[in-house]
């Protein structure tokens, strides 16, 4: 061993705390994305901080996630209601909340970011947390449009740097996309597929490529049905009731950008467009692009292709 360098051996013991469990978790984010994600991590046992830096978002989102798993318990202990109290304190005792993220990273196993997608700011952010931050904690987005190499890119942990796209709510959806760009070792893609696995989800495997597997199918498809009403070539009412009928969606397109909210598809879109101009699954929709104008986003401005009260 006299032979052996340095920097092999905190390879070593890098290699070593990457194939360890992730047990402390770090939340950033406290909209329901990071929540629900919160809540999920804490229920599956890890020890969770949900970080914000406003504390009336942290205080919302800690009233949200002990509603939620009222409901959980509610449901999978309906005979064993003192169980049921039991699983709801142990779970709550998982989580604390803060508004300093630099502080937190300092003792935590995993970092998840779930801010705006804005990629400047979450760039911003890393470059903040790589400086605080072990050497074994392994940097993670949910950006559901950003490219994550482009993110980890103000890191000096591109090996250790990854995607969890996880898919609201939380709580409820299996499905995690997992991300590997080209610097992300396969140590810390099979760290963050365990982890996972861990939370009781599927995860599947995709490249850092725009959308990565859902949204590069799901938007296109979107933005082809407002398309296709632009056209006159179908009504949104028949468009939303012939995929529902005829491809068995469980909503149409039409009441798909409502829920998800039409500001945050023409984010996507625009940016793809402007990535890749001359793909015509990318081109922007006049329609589409009137109505965020207009601020008619969908059920959270309570209009968007439908009036919602």
């Amino acid at each position: 061993m006299a032979f052996v360098t340095r920097p092999f051996i905190r390879s070593l013991s890098s290699s070593a705390a990457l194939h360890a469990a992730i047990k402390h978790v770090t939340v950033i984010g406290g909209g329901l994305m990071g929540a629900g994600i919160a809540q999920v991590a804490a229920s599956t046992g890890h020890s969770v901080v949900l970080v914000d830096t406003s504390e009336d978002i942290l205080k919302k989102s800690a009233k949200g996630i002990e509603a939620s798993l009222k409901r959980v318990v509610k449901k999978k202990f309906a005979e064993k209601p003192e169980d049921g109290e039991a699983f709801l304190q142990k779970v709550l005792k998982n989580i604390s909340t803060n508004s300093d993220a630099v502080s937190v990273v300092q003792g935590t196993d995993l970092v998840v970011e779930a801010i705006v997608e804005n990629l400047k700011v979450k760039q911003d952010l890393f470059g903040a947390l790589d400086k605080v931050a072990p050497e074994h904690t392994i940097f993670a987005s949910n950006t559901s449009s950003l490219p994550i190499a482009d993110i980890a890119s103000s890191t000096a942990r591109l090996d250790r740097f990854g995607g969890l796209h996880f898919f609201n709510p939380v709580p409820m959806m299996k499905l995690v996309e997992v991300i590997k760009t080209p610097g992300t070792s396969q140590q810390t893609f099979d760290a963050l597929f365990e982890f996972s696995k861990a939370l009781g989800k599927h995860p599947v495997s995709c490249k850092d490529t725009p959308g990565f597997i859902v949204n590069r199918l799901l938007v296109p498809y979107m933005l082809e049905a407002v398309r296709l009403h632009e056209r006159g070539h179908g009504s949104k009412e028949d468009i939303d009731v012939a995929m529902k009928l005829g491809a068995g969606y469980p909503m149409g397109p039409f009441e798909l950008l409502d829920y998800v909210g039409l500001d945050t598809s023409k984010f996507i879109i625009d940016g793809w467009h402007e990535k890749d101009p001359d793909n015509p699954l990318f081109a922007p929709s006049p329609l589409l692009n009137k109505l965020v104008a207009e601020g008619k986003l969908g059920k959270k401005t309570g209009e968007g292709f439908y009036k919602h009260k």
